[in-house]
């Protein structure tokens, strides 16, 4: 059984999911709403009370304020927030992609309230040796956005991910395939003018995730190879001095591989190491 709750946030409302019974997991994306990690919190809540979210300004999660800017930050002080409305000290959490920057945060900012920290190929592009050259293709992602729309900035942002594009015989790309809903484009367009440029820009505090109560476990896709995420949760795990945990697929591998990727995410909040 799932059940939907609404909570009151400085500057948003956020909708947020419960289902199963156990240990407190939450399971977080950053622009990924809820939605998308139903199957893995399925594949979960036979062991855990999995607790997931739209972030701000995503899907139910409404924002007084449509300008506002997503900074990690002021994700992380949402889930903590979170955290207070189901009356929890501290939980699991597992954070994917933007999700697991926010996760790295909320152990900055705080301490003692995340008992393990899986941080699922954080976009971390400062951590990367050309951060110039890649800070300057995310400005140009965003004037994409503004100039040409939504479907053109998604194509030149999984260009530069290291997803393969599709393209016409002068090796232009083309679109995925399907139509966005209205709300996949308003969550799209809340992406590149709001929050992707504040994610990647997203420098970990070394000392506070190293020298701190929690523990931080970097997960990487075993299909990863060739995105850019590799690079940055491969730099991560260096900055903290481990090695990153393999996971099922790649990117979104718990969208196409759920059962198998709750598999590994178990084995990593039970092991302790």
């Amino acid at each position: 059984m799932t059940t939907h709750h609404t909570l009151a946030v400085p500057g948003a409302r956020l909708h947020y999911e419960v289902r199963g019974e156990g240990p407190l997991l939450l399971v977080m994306g950053a622009p990924m709403a809820a939605a998308a990690f139903a199957p893995l919190a399925q594949a979960l809540q036979s062991e855990y009370t999995v607790v997931t979210h739209d972030p701000r300004g995503i899907s139910g999660s409404v924002l007084d304020d449509p300008e506002q800017d997503s900074t990690p930050e002021l994700r992380a002080d949402d889930v903590a927030a979170l955290l207070d409305a189901l009356g929890a000290d501290s939980a699991d959490v597992f954070g994917s992609s933007g999700g697991a920057v926010t996760g790295l945060a909320l152990v900055a900012r705080h301490p003692g309230r995340v008992r393990t920290l899986v941080a699922h190929e954080p976009p971390l592009l400062e951590l990367l040796p050309d951060a110039a050259e890649q800070r300057a293709a995310t400005e140009d992602i965003i004037a994409t956005f503004h100039r040409d729309g939504v479907g053109a900035a998604w194509m030149k942002f999984m260009a530069n991910a290291g997803f393969q594009v599709g393209g016409d015989e002068a090796g232009a790309p083309t679109p995925p395939p399907g139509e966005p809903s209205a709300q996949d484009l308003a969550d799209s367009a809340r992406f590149f003018a709001h929050e992707l440029r504040h994610t990647t820009r997203y420098l970990p505090d070394s000392a506070a995730l190293t020298t701190g109560p929690t523990r931080v476990v970097v997960g990487l896709g075993a299909d990863s190879g060739s995105l850019i995420t590799y690079g940055t949760s491969t730099a991560l795990a260096d900055l903290l001095g481990t090695k990153p945990v393999e996971f099922p697929g790649d990117h979104g591998g718990f969208v196409g591989r759920p059962s198998e990727f709750a598999g590994i995410l178990r084995g990593v909040l039970t092991s302790g190491c």
